[in-house]
């Protein structure tokens, strides 16, 4: 019999969101982070997320792939960590993101980082519904560091896998030193993952700010174009459009979506067709937060394929507190977020938290 682990809930009313301090951190454990969810066939819902064992305040820390479940759509979880992989990088394995093929097999993807100057993803396939999984296969030959965030691996309409990822271009060979600024592109595999190709596009900011274009995300439109979605420096997320399949991109943009340096995640509602998006909403901030912190935690939906955002809601709204790197996931009419969380009292991005709510709170109907 499964044991369920207590939560915390922060709810005004029966409607509103429900946010569970799933996995702070503890001794030995001084960190956990982003991860990603997966709807099994047993009804089961899988989250895998980083857990660390060393230096929980820095990325570089050593940690390993876990794993628990929800059997009752992600209000519940287990209390249990199950590996899945184990710290096979030089420093660590982070930034899960699992898709499931039309053969029914699971993909799961994550980054081994190994040095500032070398971090790749590698991927592994399950065909027992993630009890097991095949031995990592690297998918970007190119050596390099490589940021692919977690929940970010698209599966398109005709079956194209793809990649969003910021290079990170050495300028030393120095492995202590890290280059901040990213240069956007995309990995396009169209055999189940086995191989992968760059896209002939890169996207490099036309400002010098340092941020360049960082951990880039990609949604699938209406009309079959591709939208690509960057963090940056310059107050907002930027966007490019593929009209492709991923090979070629438009020149970056600023879109509507007001942020400090912090990603944002777009997702389809598969019940409504609206896009979802989730990110730290700084179009009416304090001048202490603005382009500063990772807060509030915001989500709002667009009925023009991302060009405006309504029903704008702040779901977390402490103003020291850090909220990113988030994994959406529909289960029937609920919405589950999975994300990095901190705030007083511990370090910026060390715990995993789920929060979920029904679609009628998001649409305030």
């Amino acid at each position: 019999m499964l044991r369920f682990l207590l939560f915390t809930s922060i709810a005004l009313q029966a409607a509103d969101p429900v946010t569970i301090n799933l996995l702070p951190p503890g001794p030995g454990n001084p960190r956990n982070t982003e991860g990603d969810f997966v709807q099994l066939k047993d009804g089961r819902i899988m989250l895998v997320y980083s857990k660390f064992s060393t230096d929980g305040k820095a990325d570089s820390g050593a940690a390993t792939l876990v794993k628990r479940y929800s059997s009752d759509g992600g209000k519940n979880w287990t209390d249990k960590d199950e590996l899945v992989v184990e710290n096979e990088g030089g420093m660590n394995v982070m930034s899960v993101s699992l898709i499931r093929l039309a053969s029914g097999e699971l993909l799961l993807f994550y980054g081994r980082k190994n040095s500032m100057l070398d971090c790749r993803p590698y991927v592994r396939v399950s065909k027992d519904e993630g009890k097991t999984w095949s031995k990592p296969r690297l998918t970007i030959q190119e050596k390099g560091y490589y940021v692919l965030n977690n929940d970010r691996v698209h599966q398109t309409a005709k079956g194209r896998l793809l990649m969003p990822v910021a290079w990170h271009k050495n300028e030393t060979e120095d492995t202590s030193k890290f280059n901040g600024r990213g240069i956007a592109m995309c990995y396009i595999s169209d055999n189940k993952g086995k191989s992968w190709r760059r896209s002939k596009t890169t996207l490099e900011n036309p400002s010098p700010n340092p941020a360049g274009l960082q951990e880039p995300g990609i949604v699938e439109l209406k009309d079959g174009r591709l939208l690509m979605y960057m963090r940056t420096g310059m107050g907002s997320q930027y966007y490019s459009y593929s009209s492709d399949g991923g090979d070629t991109w438009t020149p970056v943009e600023p879109s509507t979506l007001l942020s400090p340096v912090s990603p944002a995640t777009i997702e389809r509602i598969p019940k409504t067709g609206d896009l979802l998006a989730v990110w730290n909403d700084h179009s009416n901030v304090s001048p202490e937060i603005k382009n500063r912190l990772r807060t509030p935690f915001t989500v709002a939906i667009s009925q023009d394929e991302g060009r405006t955002w309504i029903k704008a809601k702040n779901i977390l709204d402490d103003p020291k507190g850090w909220y990113c790197y988030t994994a959406v996931e529909f289960v029937g009419d609920r919405v589950l977020l999975g994300y990095n969380a901190g705030g007083v009292g511990l370090a910026r991005l060390s715990r995993t938290v789920v929060t979920h709510f029904d679609l009628d709170w998001l649409y305030g109907r």
